[in-house]
């Protein structure tokens, strides 16, 4: 109990829109049912709405002939209020069903998820369902349940004094003038019922995303372990840039034994140059390096038999040109020297 609230005091930092988002698709999300039951109620008022008291009017023909029937048969009597029962429910019930699951879908924002239909297992223990039954949870639920009673049952009897003198006609009043004083009366009992639940809903609202962000806050460490986990494990990116750097080396190195010379510096520079007249006629440069891998050209370049010249500007020069890039016309001079120079060391004649 203790390990819990430390680590629930730890969680000091507001959640990130990612952990919002992962929370969201494995079914996270806080529904507000006073929002959803707000929702049946719109949907029964706009049924009333477009019926316009035609549904009253069957149920009065429905029930006149049930009331004035003398010899009618069990079974058909039975038919005649089924018919009367859909004819007083399905109407409503349908269109409140489906405001219900709109209004649960908005919530989620339309992502339902195969993970939070699942049971879980463990709220089938006896221990936290008592937990459950007695603890802090349980009380705030029984005040809310206490105050939603006292808001829509206080709007109930609001309408229903102000009705009273309408509803004590109906004891002898004609069956035909029923419909237009129910109607009425459930009219003006829906449109309270309706705002106290706005009131409600509002409030539960508020409530649920409250908790839910309560619940979903981090510690700093958190924090720490996703952002490693969204850019990748500095480590890792680490060793991939060594390996991709070991094999851009690599692959400059087997450029070395094709180049037309290496200048130097001669020790910390060197820098391969190929020309080929048939693909190019600028000086191409095909490898660069510093120190170790200046070493490591050089090497390659005697083992080959590549020319080298020692040349420390140039060199300095050339190791500043990107890889695979052509000399600048600056150098056309020098390194048309220096290509001349070594094709007549090589005993060939420049073209």
């Amino acid at each position: 109990m203790s390990g819990q609230q430390g680590d629930q005091e730890d969680r000091t930092e507001a959640p990130t829109a990612r952990r919002m988002q992962k929370a969201r698709e494995e079914g996270q999300v806080p529904i507000s049912r006073e929002a959803v039951l707000l929702a049946s109620i719109g949907g029964i008022a706009l049924s009333f709405l477009l019926l316009d008291g035609a549904i009253a009017r069957s149920m009065v023909r429905s029930l006149s002939v049930l009331l004035t029937a003398r010899s009618v048969e069990p079974f058909a009597l039975a038919h005649e209020a089924g018919h009367a029962f859909l004819l007083a429910v399905a109407p409503f019930a349908v269109p409140a069903a489906l405001c219900a699951t709109a209004a649960t879908l908005a919530q989620t924002r339309f992502a339902l998820r195969a993970k939070a239909l699942h049971p879980e297992l463990g709220r089938l223990s006896p221990g936290k369902g008592l937990k459950r039954m007695f603890g802090s949870e349980s009380l705030v639920e029984t005040a809310k349940a206490l105050a939603k009673l006292a808001i829509v049952g206080g709007a109930a009897y609001w309408v229903l004094r102000g009705e009273l003198p309408r509803l004590a006609l109906l004891t002898g009043a004609p069956l035909t003038v029923m419909p237009g004083i129910l109607a009425s009366v459930a009219a003006r009992l829906l449109i309270a019922t309706a705002l106290a639940q706005i009131a409600i809903a509002g409030a539960d609202i508020f409530w649920l995303w409250r908790q839910h962000l309560t619940q979903m806050r981090m510690s700093r460490t958190d924090i720490k372990d996703e952002q490693k986990e969204s850019d990748g494990d500095p480590q890792v990116k680490m060793r991939i840039r060594r390996i991709r750097m070991r094999r851009a080396r690599q692959r400059m190195l087997a450029e070395v034994p094709k180049a037309t010379v290496v200048v130097t510096n001669p020790t910390h520079y060197a820098v391969a140059l190929t020309y080929d007249s048939e693909k190019s006629s600028v000086p191409v440069l095909v490898a660069k390096g510093v120190d170790s891998m200046a070493a490591r050209i050089r090497e390659t370049a005697t083992q080959h038999g590549v020319p080298i010249v020692a040349n420390p500007p140039l060199a300095r020069t050339l190791h500043q040109l990107p890889l695979n890039s052509q000399i600048p016309p600056e150098l056309y001079k020098t390194v048309a020297e220096l290509i001349a120079y070594v094709w007549r060391l090589n005993g060939r004649r420049a073209a």
